[in-house]
């Protein structure tokens, strides 16, 4: 690949990830808000955004054998999330309707995002990739700050997802232009063990069970007791600042022991939660806890994805599983439980939950799960 070539690649590839992440960013601070002033009960809310991450936990069991991931369904996959965000503007005033684009768009993303990743590492190598996923993390932000100042009408949040559906798909189909029909092997690895590791695999599910609060209630939760929207969109953009930071810097703590880390990591997150109980009006406390996304998300997820390459042989079967197991079912139970018991324990709830998570670890001494 020449130097011209090279470069016009990555650009493709950080523009995907700005606008991919653009649409996150819409979807995860702002959608919940629209909902709920569309009248929807906290109970709806929850159901809406469990769906998204309940395809993602189900949608990779059907590649275990007879579907592969080629460029043709992906594709697809891109046409799928255009038809989503359609149907966003069409369903959003019927409950039961409104499912069916959230279904569709959790179907696209567990395929788009693992087939243009693929690429990533594949064409601009993994010594470049943390320099482009770095946009995703900015258009996250750039979305937070923007779009806070639309707010006034609520529409204006479908026109950005729309938007941002668009440009992902523009950009998904260029960098796809790059990359063969990739084929996969269809053998599953017998040796592939889920119980013999079994207490990460629970705390992993339960840590992002107590997310559910955060992700789908935070706006809420934050603007009910006095916080203005654009006040919200820095908190998010300050936590998200945090992450990229972490991210950045955190290659000398990747040296020391992985599993040490994760526990640290998962109790961040305990604290974190039930601060936001004590201190629910709290500016200050509010930015501290967003300060605590480098722990509880950033730092989590490096050190669970490297020490789950320690120990399992099969590690590409690993990784699925963890994003489905944890952001996956672990997501979709998460918006659930949250959607039950939004109100003023529910970081209480959380808090509770993320303790459970550490607790389940604690005893798990390295490479002895």
């Amino acid at each position: 690949m020449t130097k011209n070539s090279f470069s016009y690649l990555f650009f493709n590839v950080s523009a995907f990830y700005f606008f991919f992440f653009s649409i996150i960013g819409v979807y995860v601070i702002y959608m919940p808000k629209v909902l709920e002033l569309k009248g929807y009960s906290s109970f709806e809310i929850g159901v809406v955004f469990a769906m998204s991450p309940l395809m993602r936990f189900i949608t990779p069991f059907f590649f275990l054998k007879h579907l592969f991931l080629t460029k043709k369904l992906f594709f697809y996959s891109l046409v799928l999330s255009l038809i989503s965000g359609i149907l966003f503007y069409l369903t959003i005033n019927n409950f039961y309707l409104f499912l069916i684009p959230n279904i569709l768009l959790g179907i696209s993303f567990a395929l788009i995002l693992p087939y243009a990743e693929t690429i990533a590492l594949q064409k601009i190598g993994k010594e470049n990739y943390g320099k482009s996923r770095l946009f995703g993390s900015i258009g996250f932000i750039i979305i937070a700050l923007v779009l806070a100042k639309f707010m006034d009408n609520h529409s204006y949040s479908l026109h950005f997802l729309f938007i941002t559906i668009l440009f992902t798909t523009f950009f998904g189909y260029k960098i796809a232009e790059y990359e063969e029909d990739m084929k996969e092997s269809s053998n599953k690895n017998n040796t592939f063990s889920l119980v013999l590791h079994w207490r990460f695999w629970i705390s992993a599910f339960l840590m992002q069970v107590s997310f559910g609060p955060f992700y789908n209630f935070f706006t809420i939760y934050e603007t009910s007791h006095g916080l203005s929207y654009e006040t919200v969109s820095y908190l998010w953009t300050f936590g998200v600042l945090c992450e990229i930071f972490m991210l950045y810097f955190q290659t000398p703590l990747m040296r020391k022991n992985l599993l040490f880390l994760i526990k640290i990591s998962i109790f961040s997150a305990v604290v974190r939660w039930f601060l936001l109980f004590l201190y629910p009006d709290s500016i200050f406390i509010a930015y501290f806890t967003q300060s605590l996304h480098a722990f509880s998300f950033a730092l989590y997820y490096s050190a669970a994805i490297a020490y789950l390459f320690q120990i399992y042989e099969n590690k590409k079967l690993a990784q699925q599983f963890f994003g489905g197991i944890s952001f996956g079912l672990g997501g979709f139970i998460g918006s659930i439980l949250a959607g039950i018991f939004y109100g003023k324990y529910i970081f209480l709830y959380a808090s509770f939950i993320a303790l459970l998570s550490l607790l389940v670890i604690l005893k798990t001494k390295n490479n002895n799960l």
